[in-house]
């Protein structure tokens, strides 16, 4: 009998060690990445903002003034490892990008290997404004639920976008596809904003589905209008 209840505590405690392992705290996850180490995570809910622009530990060492060099005020986190959530759900915010208001500093986080956040959960904003992408980047299958943008973001190698869904207005205005990009079957249920888009390369926009207005003005497609790219790629 004393035998059955041990191995029934062990049984049990195995199982609560697994379901808090679910969990994992989005400083622990910075603390690595600011070590350079790569990051891989699957199937966990990740809690706390997930900053990786490291405002918080940059701002104390700035002048209260702002200062401008050489006419930009933006400060620059080089993510070296590489960054790999499959089926996460992102609780709070997660930044590569932060404009603080008191200090007038921008903060921008870049991705110099490989970056997925495949079939996640984002569930406060999500921001990748200005972020260069060196390697491959996937952001498939993923929900956006809150305020997102990649406004002036870059991606030097083919990313996919495919099977997304945004809830709210989605911003791709500015942003660089150098080797193309892949919305297929992509769920904009708010506006979508590609305005000065400049796509080289691939560009999958089968079964993409936008619920409300969609700005296109100035896109380049490959030398072509976003209108026009549609057009020929039917015939």
């Amino acid at each position: 009998m004393r035998t059955k209840i041990l191995l029934f505590t062990l049984l049990f405690s195995f199982s609560l060690g697994i379901k808090a392992q679910t969990t994992v705290s989005a400083e622990t996850i910075l603390n690595d990445i600011k070590q350079g180490k790569t990051v891989s995570y699957e199937n966990v809910t990740i809690k706390g903002i997930l900053d990786m622009t490291y405002m918080e530990d940059k701002l104390p060492e700035l002048p209260r003034k702002r200062k401008w060099y050489n006419g930009d005020n933006s400060i620059e986190q080089q993510i070296e490892g590489k960054i790999s959530f499959i089926n996460c759900v992102f609780e709070d915010d997660v930044y590569a990008y932060f404009h603080d208001e008191d200090s007038k500093y921008t903060f921008i986080a870049n991705f110099e290997n490989d970056v997925a956040f495949t079939n996640c959960k984002f569930n406060g904003e999500a921001l990748f404004k200005y972020s260069d992408f060196d390697r491959n980047a996937d952001f498939k299958g993923s929900e956006f639920k809150d305020r997102t943008t990649f406004k002036y973001a870059e991606f030097k190698t083919y990313v996919s976008f495919a099977n997304t869904i945004f809830y709210e207005s989605a911003v791709f205005k500015y942003t660089e596809f150098k080797r193309g990009v892949s919305f297929n079957s992509a769920n904009f249920r708010d506006n979508l904003d590609i305005k000065y888009v400049d796509v080289n390369g691939d560009f999958d926009a089968t079964n993409m589905k936008v619920s409300n207005k969609v700005d296109a003005k100035y896109a380049d497609i490959n030398g072509e209008s976003f209108t026009k790219y549609l057009l020929n790629s039917k015939n």
